[in-house]
């Protein structure tokens, strides 16, 4: 018999995944994402994969499946035998994960502001828009989801994808737990996105220093 080459072999599908499994897991991800950024499910407090399982109406697996993500992010710890606890962030580690943030971004937001056109930037005004009108809501889960969108535009200007993902993970990362135990009041999350716009401003304008001092003071702020 002759042998089948590599190139020659038949193309074998993986196994099926049911779509819907995904799907569940999803969603009770994106769930327990609001739930810890709304400081619905608190810091320092353990809770079951069952017990969450059962607030869901599902079975306990997609709950672990998707604390194990948040294990990963760092929004939760491992209890074993118990379930999953939620992180506290100390100001510390908030002021670290601002300064990470800040080397990374800070050099690539210039290197944008001196190359990209006032015209791009434009571009990028609805997602400024959008965050304006969500903050004035004063729903914080909402208003996150929009602010990680406006920042993932910005950084893919810059053509580098990996750059996209490991500066979203930082930003998600900083954004939950619910920090030093308080719910921001509407004006805060109104704060937060009228520096959107000023620092789109900035760039469209290519005033570097004015760029440069209000992503760091940004960063600072979550």
């Amino acid at each position: 018999m002759t042998p089948v080459t590599p190139e020659e072999a038949p193309c074998v599908p993986p196994p099926r995944v049911p779509l819907q499994r995904h799907s569940v897991r999803r969603q009770v991800l994106d769930a327990l994402r609001c739930a810890l950024v709304s400081g619905e499910l608190a810091p320092g407090e353990v809770y079951s994969a069952p017990v969450l399982a059962l607030r869901f109406g599902v079975s306990a697996t997609p709950v672990r499946e998707a604390m194990q993500q948040l294990a990963s992010e760092g929004a939760v710890e491992v209890v074993p035998n118990r379930g999953f606890r939620v992180a506290r962030r100390s100001e510390r580690e908030l002021a670290e994960l601002a300064e990470v943030r800040a080397l990374l971004e800070v050099p690539v937001l210039l290197t944008l502001a001196a190359g990209v056109t006032p015209e791009r930037w434009e571009r990028i005004r609805p997602f400024a828009d959008a965050a304006s009108s969500v903050a004035a809501t004063g729903d914080r889960a909402a208003y996150l989801e929009v602010d990680r969108a406006f920042h993932q535009a910005v950084l893919a200007l810059a053509g580098n994808q990996q750059l996209v993902v490991i500066a979203d993970d930082l930003h998600r990362r900083a954004q939950w737990p619910l920090p030093r135990g308080g719910a921001p009041r509407t004006a805060d999350l109104l704060a937060d996105a009228a520096q959107h716009v000023a620092l789109l401003d900035a760039l469209a304008a290519s005033d570097l220093d004015t760029v440069e001092t209000l992503a760091r003071e940004h960063f600072l702020r979550g």
